[in-house]
């Protein structure tokens, strides 16, 4: 049977592992009879002092107990039988967290805004990055908090914005790649003091307004039908007498008619009949004048 390697699918591209974690890697072969098998780091031999090769019948299993980043690199299996030679390629990648980004500084502030550069990492943690994340704290409270808007960002400046007036604010900087965020995070040396702007105020004196008037009748509308209601408004100060009419004569003390003075002036005709139709009259009377006005009632028979 000729050597041949099955790489599984996992491994066709690169394998991503991070600092400190197992690597058990098992690779199945054919070949009869059994071929010899070999491995290689970047062209050179394995160093047995940190990885481990163990070949069965039919597979063999690369094995690192905790990986470190001189571990990345190309591994290559090879199996031999007599003149006949397979192999396969296999990249492993080892990362770790990245280092703090540098210089680290405050360069202006702007009303409720505060603007800060950066320098990327020395060490990127062996992958590349992912962007960095600021945060900021306030001298009152030092409770830090995630700026939302400059999660995973890529420029080198930075312009935190909505910042609270009179309050003074420090802020520290995280790089972040597929291990998360670094472990470190510089400080700005200068705190971002958003100063209260001056403000001048100016009382303006206004003249009292006299809200006295004459009593004056505005547009209504009635509503005939089985029950009656006028309703009239009158904007007088001081409050003024109402009085109703009926064909200029006083309709005080007729139970069949109910004068309210609720938000205006209005009449209630209770049931009314043809003998309930003329002309009705409201008057306001107050100190400074009097007004009145007239409204016809109809009164139709039913059909």
């Amino acid at each position: 049977e000729l050597p041949s390697i099955w790489l599984p699918r996992a491994l066709r591209q690169t394998y991503i592992c991070k600092v400190g974690d197992a690597v058990n890697l098992l690779i199945p072969f054919q070949g009869n009879p059994k071929p010899q098998v070999n491995w290689t780091h970047d062209g050179c031999a394995l160093d047995a002092c940190r990885v481990s090769v163990q070949n069965v019948e039919k597979d063999s299993v690369l094995f690192i107990r905790e990986a470190k980043r001189a571990d990345s690199g190309h591994y290559q299996l090879s199996m031999q039988l007599d003149v006949l030679e397979a192999t396969a390629t296999i990249d492993i990648l080892v990362i770790e967290r990245p280092g703090p980004p540098q210089n680290i500084k405050l360069v202006d502030i702007r009303g409720f805004s505060a603007t800060l550069e950066r320098t990327p990492p020395q060490d990127t943690g062996n992958t590349a990055l992912l962007g960095h994340t600021v945060r900021k704290a306030d001298t009152k409270s030092g409770c830090w908090s995630i700026i939302t808007a400059l999660e995973h960002y890529h420029c080198t400046r930075y312009t935190v914005s909505n910042l609270i007036v009179g309050n003074s604010y420090a802020f520290r900087f995280f790089a972040e790649n597929q291990c998360g965020l670094s472990e470190t995070a510089p400080v700005t040396s200068d705190l971002a003091h958003i100063q209260k702007a001056a403000t001048i105020y100016k009382i303006e004196v206004f003249a009292q307004r006299d809200f006295s008037e004459a009593p004056k009748f505005t547009y209504c509308s009635t509503v005939t039908g089985y029950d009656t209601q006028l309703f009239r408004c009158v904007p007088a100060s001081p409050k003024p007498k109402i009085i109703w009419l009926k064909n200029k004569l006083d309709m005080q003390g007729n139970p069949k008619y109910r004068a309210l003075t609720h938000l205006g002036c209005s009449l209630e005709i209770c049931k009314p009949g043809p003998f309930d139709g003329g002309i009705y009259t409201c008057k306001a009377i107050n100190i400074l004048g009097e007004a009145s006005v007239d409204c016809p009632v109809d009164v139709k028979g039913r059909g």
